[in-house]
């Protein structure tokens, strides 16, 4: 997944591939840790252009991937889709920043959105990867209606109700429920 800058002409350049997520470190770190499993390969289409010193990547990656619902713990596969916009560029621009003091304000390359490169290619396959983590739902869901896992005995009660009496929803102090304060 590299882009040879001088490959990018005034019109641009276009990219469309497929890869596994295994032939991405941190994507392959996520499924050996059981984090998930991809279920499809990554489809990246993506378009480069060159804005004076800077090379700007705008594109989409979109995947298959399998995981553990957060509320009844069965297995749901999920479409992954991602829309980015990256800047990269060989060495950072001249900025005249100050603070209140007028003292000079160094700025990182991050803080000002924009991604070092060193050489005549650029490799995506670090932010590409940055793109499906960020795309990965916090609490996956198999519906949106699931009602989730009894809390008494572990029923799956989106297959009925298992029977258990409800406990209180506002257990907060459930713990000095047996405490006895003796008075003076």
């Amino acid at each position: 997944m590299l882009i040879r800058v001088e490959e990018i002409k005034e019109e641009g350049l276009v990219f469309d591939w497929e890869e596994v997520a295994e032939a991405f470190p941190a994507l392959s770190e996520l499924s050996e840790a059981g984090e998930c499993t991809f279920l499809a390969p990554l489809r990246v289409h993506l378009r480069a252009l060159r804005v004076h010193e800077m090379v700007e990547v705008e594109g989409a990656v979109e995947t298959t991937v399998s995981l553990t619902c957060s509320r009844c713990l069965k297995e749901v596969s999920l479409p992954l889709a991602a829309h980015f916009a990256l800047t990269f560029t060989e060495e950072l621009p001249d900025i005249d920043s100050e603070d209140e003091d007028g003292e000079g304000v160094e700025l990182s390359a991050e803080e000002m959105g924009l991604i070092l490169f060193q050489g005549d290619e650029i490799d995506l396959r670090d932010a590409i990867a940055e793109q499906v983590v960020m795309a990965l739902p916090l609490r996956p869901l198999c519906d949106e209606g699931c009602k989730g896992l009894c809390q008494v005995c572990g029923a799956d009660l989106n297959n009925g109700d298992c029977g258990c009496q409800p406990t209180p929803f506002n257990a907060k102090f459930a713990a000095l429920k047996g405490l006895n304060v003796e008075k003076k």
